[in-house]
């Protein structure tokens, strides 16, 4: 059985330096696999392979799965079926064929890391707050403890951390039991239950003096192992929880890393020193918003004053078309206002001349809702309106001389008389 043979193998069989493994295929039948890739989703053909055993976790107890090779093939993703790991990948293994199996280390020990730090800040959460955990998340960059409290008070995180990192310090042992179901000890442990298909022996990890908790997924064997624990801050979650994030490990320094590095960038942009970077922003954004307000009255100004030209033209006709890189909704707005529409058709758009921006088609009602619809399809947009003016979003600005063409000749059939 995979999960009897797994555990057994995380509890004496590999060193940091093997995770790897020699096994047979027991099975290989063809598959498809869903998964996100560059934020969109695709749908992958393969395999799923069932080993007679394995290194590589399934996902569970809300750790993500392993990632490794059978082979020279590239393993997917990795599930739990019942007693068995499945192991999915794009190409056709030979059943009973010997395969040697290896792990994803760098992968494998930052979920070890972030796992066995969760059970630790879980357990002193615990014993010093009295704050249950309820959930937690193995994120991508950082990692979410649930803990049934609406708020947490002030300074108890911080001596949390403080906490956590002084039983890293201690080198305090991490040890796997197998229990059987009936062992008295199993009462004794923490858990939030079994799964419903659990079978064989239950798994405790076992945090020296600290902590013991049923558990399927990976661990350290030495919180030494953590390096370190940043609780990062805590927000507010779901219905009176309150969300502790935390890095923990290699995590730790990769996250001092890229804050160093950003620092040295915004140090060079603001030309000042790191303790002055958020005076300098907000004294920034400060004057952005000025700029902003100021830009803006210029914008209606400027709407004005064209359509005062174009009113005060004797040779205008009853179509006028304007394009301007800078401006929104409401400066053309302002400019059909003053113009006004009951004689007069306008097409009005801001944004970029060949790609996307945004468009006003403004009239008679009968003319807008007539051709409001075809221009939203020219402009490759979408668009709505009501009492003579339509409005939306263009994706071709590039294609504004088909809409000027469009209403030029809607407007020479008007001036003759055609319908």
């Amino acid at each position: 059985m995979f999960l009897h043979n797994f555990k057994l193998s995380m509890q004496y069989g590999f060193s940091v330096s093997e995770g790897l493994l020699h096994a047979r295929v027991a099975s290989c039948s063809p598959a498809e696999l869903k998964r996100e890739n560059g934020g969109k989703k695709e749908k992958v053909k393969g395999f799923n392979v069932i080993l007679k055993d394995t290194i590589l976790f399934p996902e569970g107890g809300g750790q993500p799965d392993d990632r490794g090779t059978i082979g020279p093939v590239p393993v997917l993703r990795v599930t739990r079926q019942g007693s068995e790991a499945v192991h999915f990948v794009e190409s056709a293994l030979e059943v009973g064929s010997e395969a040697r199996l290896e792990v994803d280390w760098e992968r494998r020990f930052d979920h070890m890391q972030q796992h066995s730090g969760q059970h630790l800040v879980t357990a002193l959460a615990d014993s010093m707050f009295g704050y249950k955990t309820t959930s937690w998340d193995l994120g991508r960059q950082r990692s979410v403890i649930e803990l049934d409290t609406a708020a947490v008070k002030p300074g108890e995180m911080e001596a949390l951390e403080d906490a956590v990192n002084q039983k890293i310090r201690e080198h305090v042992p991490v040890t796997v039991q197998l229990l059987s179901l009936d062992d008295p000890a199993v009462e004794k442990v923490r858990s939030r239950g079994l799964p419903d298909d659990h079978a064989g022996p239950v798994r405790i990890i076992d945090i020296e003096g600290v902590d013991a908790n049923m558990c399927c997924g990976t661990h350290v064997s030495n919180l030494s192992h953590l390096q370190v624990i940043k609780i990062l801050g805590t927000e507010k979650g779901k219905k009176n929880k309150t969300n502790v994030i935390f890095l923990a490990g290699n995590r730790v320094l990769k996250y001092a890393e890229k804050s160093y590095s950003t620092e040295r960038s915004l140090t060079s942009l603001l030309k000042t020193g790191a303790d002055d970077h958020v005076e300098a922003v907000d004294k920034l954004q400060k004057s952005v918003k000025v700029l902003q307000k100021n830009n803006l009255n210029l914008l209606r100004d400027m709407a004005v004053l064209i359509a005062e030209n174009f009113k005060n033209n004797p040779n205008r006709g009853d179509l006028f078309c304007l394009h301007r890189k800078d401006g929104d909704n409401e400066f053309m707005n302002i400019i059909a206002n003053e113009i006004g529409t009951e004689d007069t058709v306008l097409f009005l758009t801001v944004g970029d001349e060949k790609g996307a921006g945004l468009f006003l088609l403004a009239g008679p009602v009968g003319i807008v809702d007539e051709l409001g619809p075809r221009v939203a399809e020219l402009l490759e947009g979408k668009g709505a309106g009501k009492r003579g003016h339509f409005q939306g979003k263009a994706n071709r600005m590039a294609r504004r001389g088909e809409v000027e063409a469009l209403l030029r000749e809607h407007s020479r059939h008007r001036g003759s008389g055609e319908e």
